[in-house]
């Protein structure tokens, strides 16, 4: 159960203007970051028409083109897309805080968002140039997009990576938090996760997609209280506003996928956590360990 009905969402119980869900500073208690998830058919667009937000554009499945605004300057940007997001990085685009936008294709689309004002460069960062990182070891292994992160993107405030978890491991682990501002230790940020969760594709043919779960929990720490403990299935929204996080579990027979969005207050743009210290241990037993032998995921075919 979920101390704060806010904190968790069904996959289209936030839906609202053709998004199927939506997180903004309109959402109780959130103000730092956005996310909204749309499925487009031929034909379809959906707008993004407000400005003072910097936005990456992440295709999940199909490929889109988006038409951006900015100065009176029309571009348009074609996103090579993926099958799914278990197979491997897509082509993404950062928006500039000064544009706006309209999206068409067929599939489902994330934008990840958060309030800006310094304008930075829009990009289109191609699948090819993507940061893909290995984390982790043994049943801990998992696999990090890192399109969005300060290492491999100007932006003011925006912080957006995706992680790959094969069946049966845990990632978000050990359990960590960043809602206090503890200089070159630890920074404050919300949190936004999306989930996506497959059968395997060494699984049986009679699986159900829809079936596919993993498992997520959040938890207390001086910053505040909240629990957290959900099975997710496609589609699904938590939020950390605060407090430890993790893990995240991929059950048997089924991968999982989450999208991350962060930022914060802090003046400084940084991913800094700090370990619950009951558990921070474990990283320590990952030495001698061996990467997951899946591990990296890409396109079909190439696994």
């Amino acid at each position: 159960m979920t101390e704060h009905p806010n904190w968790f969402h069904r996959r289209g119980t936030i839906g609202r203007d053709g998004w199927e869900s939506v997180v903004d500073d309109s959402t109780p208690g959130w103000s730092h970051t956005g996310i909204r998830i749309g499925v487009l058919e031929e034909g379809e667009t959906l707008a993004l028409a407000d400005t003072g937000m910097e936005r990456i554009i992440v295709p999940l499945s199909g490929s889109f083109s988006v038409q951006h605004t900015e100065a009176g300057t029309v571009a348009k940007t074609a996103l090579a897309g993926r099958n799914s997001v278990f197979d491997g990085p897509s082509d993404v685009l950062y928006l500039s805080c000064a544009a706006s936008a309209i999206i068409t294709g067929t599939g489902r689309v994330a934008v990840a968002s958060a309030p800006a004002s310094a304008v930075h460069p829009t990009r289109h960062i191609l699948a090819r140039e993507t940061p893909i990182e290995l984390r982790g070891a043994g049943a801990s292994s998992r696999q990090v997009h890192n399109f969005g992160t300060p290492e491999a993107l100007e932006a003011e405030r925006l912080i957006v990576c995706e992680v790959i978890t094969p069946a049966e491991n845990w990632s978000s682990y050990p359990p960590h938090k960043h809602d206090e501002h503890v200089p070159g230790r630890e920074s404050r940020l919300e949190e936004i996760y999306y989930f996506e969760a497959a059968p395997t594709s060494s699984g049986s043919g009679a699986a159900v997609a829809d079936a596919a779960f993993g498992m997520f929990a959040t938890y207390s720490s001086g910053a505040g209280e909240i629990d957290v403990a959900e099975r997710v299935h496609t589609g699904d929204v938590a939020l950390v506003p605060f407090g430890y996080h993790g893990p995240a579990i991929a059950a048997p027979g089924y991968d999982l996928y989450y999208l991350n969005v962060m930022a914060g207050p802090d003046r400084e743009r940084a991913w800094l956590i700090t370990d619950d210290p009951a558990h921070a241990w474990v990283r320590d037993s990952w030495s001698g360990q061996d990467m997951d032998p899946r591990l990296p995921y890409r396109a079909e075919g190439d696994r």
